[in-house]
C-alpha cells in the first residue's frame, strides 16, 4: 500500500468501521425511547433517569482523546477492539440492571467504550484512504450518525412493542435495547480482525502518563459542569462554575 494508492481494500474496511459506529450512537437513540419503561420498572426518579443518559456521555466525552492517544501508541485496530467489547459487556450488564444506581454504572461504562470507536475509526479512514478520497470517507463515517438517529428510534419501538423477546432472558421489557447491541458488536469484532489492518503513529512521542490523567479529570469535571448547568438551568450555581473553572484549570495545566 502507498500513501497515493490506498489500501486495496479500504471501502471494505470502512464498511466495518462504519458498523462499529453504527452500533455505538444508535445504543443512545434507541435508549431515549425505552426511558419511560425503565422509569416504571425500576421506579427511578427522575434525576436517576436523567444521569442514566448523562453518565454516558460524561464518560464518553472524558476519555476520547485519551483512546485516540493510546491506539496511536498502542495499534488503533487493537484499541478498537477492547473498546468495543467493553461496550458490549456493559451494555450486556445494563439489560439485567435491578436498580437504578447499577444501569447509571453501566452505562458509564458502556460509555467508557464507545469513546474508542470514534478516534480510532476515524483516524485508520485517514491511513488507508488516499487523500483524494478521505473526504468521501469521512462523509460516509459521518452519515452513520445520522443514520443511526433515524433508524434508532424506529428499531427501538419494534423492541419495546414485542417486549417478550428480552422478557424471558432478563425479566423485563427493556433488556432487548441493550442486548440488540451484543451481536452486532460480535460480527463487527470479527470483520474487524479478518478486515481491518492494524495501524500506529509511526513516530510516537513519549506517552505522558500524567498529561493524560490529568486531561482525564479537566474533561470530566468540564462537561459534568455544562450537564449540571444543562438541568438547573442556572451557569451561576457553585455546581457548575467550580467543576466548570476547575476542569479549565485543570486542561490547562495539560495543555
Amino acid at each position: 500500500m502507498t500513501s497515493g494508492e490506498g489500501h486495496p481494500r479500504r471501502w471494505a474496511i470502512l464498511g466495518v468501521l462504519v458498523v462499529s459506529l453504527l452500533v455505538v450512537v444508535l445504543d443512545n437513540t434507541i435508549l431515549n425511547i425505552a426511558l419511560p419503561t425503565i422509569q416504571r420498572d425500576l421506579q427511578a426518579s427522575q434525576g436517576e433517569l436523567v444521569w442514566a443518559v448523562d453518565s454516558y456521555i460524561l464518560a464518553f466525552a472524558a476519555l476520547l482523546f485519551t483512546w485516540g492517544v493510546l491506539g496511536d501508541r498502542l495499534g488503533r485496530k487493537k484499541i478498537l477492539i477492547i473498546g468495543l467489547i467493553l461496550f458490549a459487556a456493559a451494555s450486556a450488564v445494563c439489560a439485567f440492571s435491578v436498580s437504578s444506581g447499577m444501569l447509571i454504572g453501566f452505562r458509564a461504562l458502556m460509555g467508557i467504550g464507545g469513546a474508542a470507536v470514534l478516534p480510532t475509526t476515524l483516524a485508520i479512514i485517514t491511513v488507508v484512504f488516499p487523500p483524494h478520497e478521505r473526504g468521501k470517507a469521512i462523509g460516509a463515517w459521518a452519515g452513520a450518525v445520522g443514520a443511526a438517529v433515524a433508524l434508532g428510534p424506529i428499531l427501538g419501538g419494534v423492541l419495546l412493542q414485542h417486549p417478550q423477546w428480552s422478557n424471558w432472558l432478563t425479566g423485563n421489557d427493556w433488556g432487548s435495547v441493550f442486548l440488540i447491541n451484543v451481536p452486532i458488536v460480535i460480527i463487527g469484532v470479527i470483520a474487524i480482525i479478518r478486515v481491518v489492518p492494524e495501524t500506529k503513529d509511526p513516530n510516537p512521542r513519549r506517552l505522558d502518563l500524567q498529561g493524560l490523567a490529568l486531561s482525564i479529570i479537566g474533561l470530566t469535571a468540564l462537561i459534568y459542569g455544562i450537564i449540571h448547568a444543562s438541568s438547573t438551568k442556572n451557569w451561576l450555581d457553585p455546581g457548575v462554575v467550580i467543576p466548570v473553572l476547575g476542569g479549565i484549570a485543570v486542561i490547562a495545566l495539560f495543555l
